[in-house]
Protein backbone atom coordinates (compact mmCIF):
# COMPACT_ATOMS: atom_id res chain seq x y z
CA UNK A 1 0.00 0.00 0.00
CA UNK A 2 1.47 3.27 -0.69
CA UNK A 3 1.31 5.90 1.73
CA UNK A 4 0.87 9.47 1.41
CA UNK A 5 3.24 11.73 2.73
CA UNK A 6 1.49 14.03 3.99
CA UNK A 7 -0.88 11.61 6.36
CA UNK A 8 -1.50 13.32 10.07
CA UNK A 9 -0.88 11.53 13.06
CA UNK A 10 -1.44 12.24 16.75
CA UNK A 11 1.88 12.46 19.16
CA UNK A 12 1.39 11.09 22.87
CA UNK A 13 1.50 14.37 23.44
CA UNK A 14 -2.08 15.36 21.70
CA UNK A 15 0.30 17.73 18.90
CA UNK A 16 0.06 16.41 15.20
CA UNK A 17 2.45 15.25 13.26
CA UNK A 18 3.09 13.90 9.58
CA UNK A 19 3.53 10.60 9.83
CA UNK A 20 7.35 9.43 8.32
CA UNK A 21 8.26 5.97 7.73
CA UNK A 22 12.03 6.86 8.06
CA UNK A 23 11.54 7.40 11.83
CA UNK A 24 9.69 3.55 11.85
CA UNK A 25 12.73 2.47 10.38
CA UNK A 26 15.26 4.21 12.72
CA UNK A 27 13.21 3.38 15.98
CA UNK A 28 13.29 -0.42 14.67
CA UNK A 29 17.07 -0.34 13.77
CA UNK A 30 18.41 0.75 16.69
CA UNK A 31 16.41 -2.00 17.93
CA UNK A 32 18.40 -4.71 15.76
CA UNK A 33 15.62 -5.67 14.39
CA UNK A 34 16.93 -7.36 10.50
CA UNK A 35 16.10 -4.98 7.28
CA UNK A 36 13.73 -7.78 6.10
CA UNK A 37 11.87 -8.09 9.52
CA UNK A 38 12.06 -4.14 9.21
CA UNK A 39 9.89 -3.80 5.68
CA UNK A 40 7.72 -6.47 7.19
CA UNK A 41 6.91 -4.20 9.87
CA UNK A 42 6.67 -0.98 8.32
CA UNK A 43 4.17 -2.80 6.19
CA UNK A 44 1.72 -3.68 8.49
CA UNK A 45 1.27 -0.64 10.17
CA UNK A 46 0.92 1.14 6.60
CA UNK A 47 -1.82 -1.41 5.72
CA UNK A 48 -3.85 0.10 8.70
CA UNK A 49 -2.81 3.50 8.96
CA UNK A 50 -5.21 6.37 8.86
CA UNK A 51 -5.53 9.68 9.06
CA UNK A 52 -5.58 10.44 12.94
CA UNK A 53 -4.05 7.73 13.77
CA UNK A 54 -2.22 8.18 17.26
CA UNK A 55 1.74 6.81 17.41
CA UNK A 56 0.24 4.83 20.68
CA UNK A 57 -1.70 2.79 18.16
CA UNK A 58 1.25 2.67 15.83
CA UNK A 59 3.54 1.74 18.60
CA UNK A 60 1.22 -1.53 19.33
CA UNK A 61 1.12 -2.35 15.56
CA UNK A 62 4.68 -2.39 15.00
CA UNK A 63 5.24 -3.91 18.59
CA UNK A 64 3.55 -7.02 17.29
CA UNK A 65 4.76 -7.51 14.02
CA UNK A 66 7.81 -7.46 15.03
CA UNK A 67 7.49 -9.97 18.53
CA UNK A 68 6.55 -12.44 15.45
CA UNK A 69 9.91 -12.11 14.15
CA UNK A 70 12.19 -11.91 17.10
CA UNK A 71 10.69 -11.42 20.57
CA UNK A 72 14.11 -10.33 21.99
CA UNK A 73 14.43 -7.62 19.26
CA UNK A 74 11.06 -6.42 20.13
CA UNK A 75 11.91 -6.86 23.85
CA UNK A 76 14.26 -3.89 22.74
CA UNK A 77 11.83 -2.40 20.45
CA UNK A 78 9.52 -1.90 23.42
CA UNK A 79 12.52 0.16 26.10
CA UNK A 80 10.65 3.04 26.57
CA UNK A 81 7.31 1.07 27.60
CA UNK A 82 9.56 -1.30 30.06
CA UNK A 83 10.77 1.57 31.61
CA UNK A 84 7.15 2.75 32.18
CA UNK A 85 6.39 -0.37 34.30
CA UNK A 86 9.31 -0.10 36.57
CA UNK A 87 7.20 0.97 39.30
CA UNK A 88 4.05 1.30 40.83
CA UNK A 89 6.91 2.45 43.26
CA UNK A 90 9.88 4.16 42.71
CA UNK A 91 12.23 1.75 43.63
CA UNK A 92 12.80 -0.47 41.06
CA UNK A 93 13.35 3.22 38.67
CA UNK A 94 15.69 3.57 41.28
CA UNK A 95 17.65 0.56 41.26
CA UNK A 96 17.48 0.89 37.37
CA UNK A 97 19.36 3.90 37.79
CA UNK A 98 22.15 3.03 39.95
CA UNK A 99 22.58 -0.32 37.89
CA UNK A 100 23.77 2.07 34.52
CA UNK A 101 25.66 3.76 36.95
CA UNK A 102 27.26 0.90 38.62
CA UNK A 103 28.03 -0.26 34.51
CA UNK A 104 30.22 2.90 34.34
CA UNK A 105 32.17 1.68 37.28
CA UNK A 106 31.01 3.73 39.96
CA UNK A 107 30.21 2.25 43.60
CA UNK A 108 26.56 2.85 44.09
CA UNK A 109 24.15 2.35 47.22
CA UNK A 110 20.44 2.98 47.15
CA UNK A 111 17.53 4.43 49.11
CA UNK A 112 20.37 6.20 51.80
CA UNK A 113 19.95 8.05 54.26
CA UNK A 114 22.85 11.39 53.95
CA UNK A 115 23.96 13.84 56.40
CA UNK A 116 23.84 17.57 55.35
CA UNK A 117 25.10 20.38 56.86
CA UNK A 118 21.43 21.49 58.34
CA UNK A 119 19.87 18.53 58.21
CA UNK A 120 19.64 14.22 57.27
CA UNK A 121 18.22 13.40 53.66
CA UNK A 122 17.14 10.26 52.42
CA UNK A 123 18.88 9.76 48.61
CA UNK A 124 17.62 7.72 46.13
CA UNK A 125 21.26 6.65 45.29
CA UNK A 126 24.69 8.04 45.96
CA UNK A 127 27.00 7.38 43.15
CA UNK A 128 31.35 7.43 44.11
CA UNK A 129 34.01 6.91 41.68
CA UNK A 130 37.61 8.52 41.79
CA UNK A 131 36.82 12.22 42.44
CA UNK A 132 33.23 12.25 41.37
CA UNK A 133 30.64 11.89 43.79
CA UNK A 134 27.16 12.12 42.79
CA UNK A 135 24.03 13.04 45.02
CA UNK A 136 21.26 10.98 42.14
CA UNK A 137 17.20 11.68 42.72
CA UNK A 138 14.74 10.01 40.46
CA UNK A 139 11.70 10.85 39.06
CA UNK A 140 9.49 7.90 38.30
CA UNK A 141 6.27 8.34 36.33
CA UNK A 142 3.61 5.85 34.96
CA UNK A 143 2.14 8.93 32.71
CA UNK A 144 4.22 9.25 29.63
CA UNK A 145 2.74 12.72 29.24
CA UNK A 146 3.81 13.73 32.40
CA UNK A 147 6.90 16.12 32.62
CA UNK A 148 9.27 17.51 35.09
CA UNK A 149 8.80 21.29 35.44
CA UNK A 150 11.10 23.78 37.52
CA UNK A 151 9.91 22.94 40.47
CA UNK A 152 11.29 19.47 40.83
CA UNK A 153 15.01 20.57 39.68
CA UNK A 154 14.85 24.19 42.50
CA UNK A 155 14.10 21.64 45.02
CA UNK A 156 16.60 18.68 44.22
CA UNK A 157 19.56 21.60 44.01
CA UNK A 158 17.93 22.80 47.48
CA UNK A 159 18.90 19.47 49.04
CA UNK A 160 21.97 18.78 47.38
CA UNK A 161 23.54 22.12 48.50
CA UNK A 162 23.07 21.33 51.72
CA UNK A 163 24.47 17.56 51.04
CA UNK A 164 27.45 19.23 48.87
CA UNK A 165 27.92 21.47 52.71
CA UNK A 166 28.60 18.13 54.57
CA UNK A 167 30.17 16.16 52.03
CA UNK A 168 32.97 18.81 51.31
CA UNK A 169 33.77 19.21 54.98
CA UNK A 170 34.95 15.03 54.78
CA UNK A 171 38.96 14.72 54.68
CA UNK A 172 40.00 14.10 51.54
CA UNK A 173 36.98 15.60 49.72
CA UNK A 174 38.10 19.32 48.98
CA UNK A 175 39.24 18.50 45.92
CA UNK A 176 36.37 16.02 44.82
CA UNK A 177 33.62 17.15 42.30
CA UNK A 178 29.94 16.84 43.73
CA UNK A 179 27.23 17.17 42.00
CA UNK A 180 22.96 16.37 41.63
CA UNK A 181 21.52 14.59 39.65
CA UNK A 182 17.79 14.70 38.70
CA UNK A 183 16.58 11.66 36.43
CA UNK A 184 13.30 10.81 34.89
CA UNK A 185 11.77 8.23 32.85
CA UNK A 186 9.40 10.92 31.04
CA UNK A 187 11.20 14.53 30.10
CA UNK A 188 11.14 17.82 31.32
CA UNK A 189 10.02 21.27 30.57
CA UNK A 190 12.43 23.63 28.74
CA UNK A 191 12.65 25.86 32.06
CA UNK A 192 13.92 22.81 33.97
CA UNK A 193 16.48 22.24 31.66
CA UNK A 194 17.39 25.95 31.74
CA UNK A 195 17.63 25.94 35.25
CA UNK A 196 19.34 22.47 35.43
CA UNK A 197 22.22 24.16 33.63
CA UNK A 198 22.37 27.20 34.94
CA UNK A 199 23.24 26.40 38.20
CA UNK A 200 25.08 22.91 37.01
CA UNK A 201 22.33 20.33 38.46
CA UNK A 202 22.67 17.31 35.53
CA UNK A 203 19.53 16.23 34.54
CA UNK A 204 19.06 12.82 32.68
CA UNK A 205 15.29 12.21 31.23
CA UNK A 206 14.25 10.18 27.91
CA UNK A 207 16.62 11.82 25.18
CA UNK A 208 17.85 14.64 27.44
CA UNK A 209 20.92 15.46 27.13
CA UNK A 210 21.20 14.65 23.42
CA UNK A 211 22.68 11.82 22.48
CA UNK A 212 23.46 10.90 26.38
CA UNK A 213 19.49 10.21 27.35
CA UNK A 214 18.09 6.91 29.13
CA UNK A 215 17.33 5.64 25.40
CA UNK A 216 21.22 5.87 24.30
CA UNK A 217 22.51 4.68 27.57
CA UNK A 218 20.48 1.61 27.14
CA UNK A 219 21.78 1.13 24.00
CA UNK A 220 25.04 1.49 24.79
CA UNK A 221 25.27 -0.78 27.80
CA UNK A 222 22.87 -3.32 26.64
CA UNK A 223 20.97 -3.07 30.34
CA UNK A 224 17.35 -3.87 29.85
CA UNK A 225 14.98 -3.77 32.33
CA UNK A 226 12.89 -7.42 33.25
CA UNK A 227 9.75 -5.64 32.13
CA UNK A 228 11.35 -5.51 28.04
CA UNK A 229 10.60 -9.44 28.44
CA UNK A 230 7.71 -10.58 26.42
CA UNK A 231 7.48 -13.87 27.41
CA UNK A 232 6.44 -13.20 31.23
CA UNK A 233 2.77 -12.10 32.40
CA UNK A 234 2.61 -8.11 33.95
CA UNK A 235 2.16 -10.50 37.49
CA UNK A 236 5.41 -12.20 36.89
CA UNK A 237 7.36 -9.12 36.28
CA UNK A 238 5.93 -7.57 39.54
CA UNK A 239 6.82 -10.48 41.35
CA UNK A 240 10.27 -10.32 40.23
CA UNK A 241 11.28 -6.38 41.08
CA UNK A 242 9.67 -6.98 44.27
CA UNK A 243 12.29 -9.83 44.77
CA UNK A 244 15.02 -7.62 43.72
CA UNK A 245 15.86 -8.31 40.29
CA UNK A 246 15.77 -5.39 37.72
CA UNK A 247 17.59 -6.20 34.92
CA UNK A 248 17.40 -9.09 32.43
CA UNK A 249 21.38 -9.40 32.86
CA UNK A 250 20.44 -10.82 36.23
CA UNK A 251 18.28 -13.12 34.92
CA UNK A 252 21.00 -14.24 32.62
CA UNK A 253 22.88 -15.09 35.74
CA UNK A 254 20.67 -16.63 37.67
CA UNK A 255 17.78 -17.97 36.34
CA UNK A 256 16.82 -19.33 39.96
CA UNK A 257 15.39 -15.96 40.06
CA UNK A 258 12.39 -17.23 37.82
CA UNK A 259 11.65 -20.10 40.20
CA UNK A 260 11.20 -17.64 43.13
CA UNK A 261 8.88 -15.61 41.04
CA UNK A 262 6.40 -18.37 40.29
CA UNK A 263 7.24 -18.56 36.95
CA UNK A 264 6.47 -22.29 36.16
CA UNK A 265 9.16 -24.76 35.38
CA UNK A 266 7.61 -25.70 32.06
CA UNK A 267 7.76 -21.78 31.16
CA UNK A 268 11.85 -21.17 32.43
CA UNK A 269 13.21 -22.24 29.39
CA UNK A 270 11.14 -20.30 26.96
CA UNK A 271 11.75 -16.86 29.39
CA UNK A 272 15.70 -17.55 29.66
CA UNK A 273 15.76 -17.96 25.35
CA UNK A 274 14.18 -15.02 25.12
CA UNK A 275 16.94 -13.71 27.59
CA UNK A 276 19.64 -14.68 25.98
CA UNK A 277 18.50 -13.21 22.44
CA UNK A 278 18.04 -9.85 23.79
CA UNK A 279 21.50 -9.97 25.88
CA UNK A 280 22.76 -11.31 22.98
CA UNK A 281 21.88 -8.82 20.24
CA UNK A 282 22.38 -6.08 22.81
CA UNK A 283 26.46 -7.57 23.51
CA UNK A 284 26.57 -7.05 19.31
CA UNK A 285 24.74 -3.61 19.32
CA UNK A 286 28.01 -2.39 21.74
Amino acid sequence: MKVRPTIAIERANGEMDTYDPAKLRASLSRAGAREADIDRVVNAVEGVLREGMGTREIYKIAYRALRKRSRGTAGRYSLKQAILQLGPTGFPFEKYVAAMLAYQGFQTTVGVIVPGKCVDHEVDVVAEKGDQHYMVECKFHSDPKRKCDVKIPLYIQARFKDVEASWSERPGHQHKFHQGWLVTNTRFTTDAIQYGECVGLHLMSWDHPHGDGLRERVDRSGLHPITCLTTLTKAEKQRILDDGTVLCAEIRKDEKVLGRAGVDDRKVAKVMKEVEELCSLSNNKR
